[in-house]
């Protein structure tokens, strides 16, 4: 009988051996294959020797911390990374989150939800934003088939490809960016809240909503001319974010080969 393939090879790095032989015994039994480390070098060099799907990352690490190896991996090559922080160390997840984490989970936490973490992040990096299988009242891939490339304001979004351009240029993008990116584009003109957000882009129904903005916040870097003064992604106080730009058809946008101006100015 042919063996059915593990789900994903996941690369947990923790200094506490209780915690990594917790969340490595709870992986293995969701059908994960399992690397361990226990400090940055020996992390770096589990991923060059067999490059993982997911790292499930601790935070607090001896030597170099685990803030420095997720921007080592960042160098390597795209991979998907979940930290483990402390419940104190707001800033530190805030940061991790701006160095391109995609989600953290705080000490201490149910091995069952970090298990539940992990394949929603594997999910979201394989196969996007949620289209057909959002829940009831989620606005999902809202108008087209969720493959359709996406051009507005100078951007071209490429969902199938995983590429996005602005004027031409290529963008950086971490997965959740893009496919935030992805979400608001689909939605032009349309107040998201942070919730809707969290929920259609991020898959989850709970968490921290700071999330959210410091994505916003990274996103904006890399799309606006002036991240401080934003015409694109514009913040809707007391509700959460929209996307301004004109709402031009994909063949015109192709055809002009330039942005058009932002009636929002």
């Amino acid at each position: 009988m042919q063996q059915t393939p593990p789900p994903g090879r996941v690369l947990v790095v923790d200094d506490d051996p209780t915690v990594a032989e917790v969340v490595a015994g709870y992986l293995t039994r969701a059908g994960f294959a399992v690397d361990r480390a226990a400090d940055g070098p020996g992390a770096l060099a589990r991923a060059d020797a067999q490059w993982p799907d997911l790292v499930v990352l601790d935070l607090m690490l001896p030597g170099m911390d685990g803030l420095d190896v997720c921007r080592a991996l960042r160098g390597r090559g795209p991979v998907p990374v979940i930290m483990l922080t402390a419940r104190g160390d707001e800033d530190d997840r805030i940061l991790g989150l701006e160095i391109g984490a995609d989600d953290y989970v705080t000490k201490p936490f149910s091995p069952r939800e970090l298990v539940l973490r992990v394949e929603s992040v594997l999910r979201r990096s394989r196969t996007g934003p949620r289209a057909s299988g959002a829940p009831a009242g989620a606005r999902g891939a809202g108008p087209g088939r969720p493959d359709t490339v996406l051009r507005r304001a100078g951007i071209t979004l490429d969902p199938t490809a995983r590429r996005a351009t602005k004027d031409g240029r290529e963008l950086a993008l971490t997965l959740r960016e893009f496919d935030l990116l992805a979400f608001l584009l689909r939605h032009p003109g349309v107040a998201c809240t942070r919730e809707e957000l969290m929920r259609d882009v991020w898959g989850w129904d709970f968490g921290d909503l700071s999330t959210v903005t410091v994505h916003v916040r990274r996103l904006r870097g890399k799309i606006e001319d002036d991240p401080a003064a934003p015409r694109l992604i514009q913040t809707v106080w007391g509700v959460g974010y929209r996307f301004d730009a004109p709402d031009a058809p994909d063949a015109h946008d192709a055809a002009a080969g330039a942005e058009e101006p932002d009636r929002h100015a």
